[in-house]
């Protein structure tokens, strides 16, 4: 048993097998998104569920020999990407068949998301911003601080010069998120405000300020720790990787010697 698992994982971490599954994400990928052409759909429609099927099965012989190699096996699912991964292929012959036509093509389209779990520099970015979350919280209670603050003195100030934006507080709330996007916060916005309020330009400058360079690049910064946190994490999984393959790979020497010591004292006798 021990020398399948040990074939097992060594042909299917190998990189060649790595960019075949990829191959076949980004294969899969494209006909989910051929198949929106109705008529090109229509016509072949025989074809695209044959191809749909043999990727499934692939993917499925892929997720068996993971399993088979996982030492012990319930370690396989001590990692959330292959849950993922066991997750998106299960489903899909769970839905095999299905009169939700409409709900299988898009738990087909979700397979696309596998391309994150099998490119490992994907795979470090998620991870980062799934560690950014904790942090996220306060960083939005801070983003919500400034938002409120900024949108009663907004609403205060402009309401009678422009209604439209800042006539009331979800008005000017709304303002000020297209302002921190940057998107035609000058030309759309605050301009129009200056013909009536030439001092205008110092609330909005500053709302930019500290909403876009300020708590953006906060945000921004906590993504940057946890990826370089992530890269440590991942690095110090791969040198325990390692160690595994060597000592997995001394266990299979030794045996290899016990069964020739065997033998020999068999054929000395």
């Amino acid at each position: 048993m021990n020398n399948i698992r040990d074939k097992a994982h060594r042909y299917v971490y190998t990189p060649a097998f790595q960019n075949f599954i990829i191959t076949l994400i980004i294969i899969n990928a494209i006909l989910i998104g051929v198949e929106t052409y109705g008529d090109l759909y229509a016509r072949y429609t025989e074809w695209f569920l044959l191809a749909d099927q043999i990727i499934l099965w692939i993917f499925a012989i892929e997720i068996g020999m993971k399993l088979v190699a996982a030492q012990p096996t319930k370690s396989f699912f001590s990692d959330g990407w292959n849950v993922f991964d066991f997750i998106i292929v299960a489903a899909g012959f769970v839905f095999v068949g299905s009169a939700f036509v409409t709900v299988l093509r898009i738990l087909r389209v979700l397979r696309v998301f596998r391309t994150i779990s099998v490119i490992p520099s994907l795979r470090k970015l998620v991870n980062a911003l799934l560690l950014t979350l904790p942090s996220l919280g306060t960083i939005l209670l801070l983003l919500f601080i400034v938002f409120y603050i900024f949108s009663v003195i907004g609403t205060i100030l402009f309401k009678d010069i422009n209604a439209e934006y800042f006539g009331t507080l979800q008005d000017t709330a709304l303002t000020l998120f297209q302002m921190i996007t940057l998107e035609s916060w000058a030309s759309g916005v605050m301009r129009p405000i200056l013909v009536e309020a030439p001092w205008g330009w110092v609330y909005f400058v500053t709302f930019i300020l500290i909403g876009t360079f300020v708590v953006l690049n906060l945000f921004v910064g906590v993504i940057v720790n946890n990826f370089e946190k992530v890269d440590e994490l991942e690095n110090g999984g791969a040198n325990e990787d390692l160690l595994k393959n060597e000592v997995s790979e001394l266990r299979r020497e030794i045996q290899e010697l016990k069964d020739i010591i065997k033998e020999n004292q068999h054929s000395n006798k």
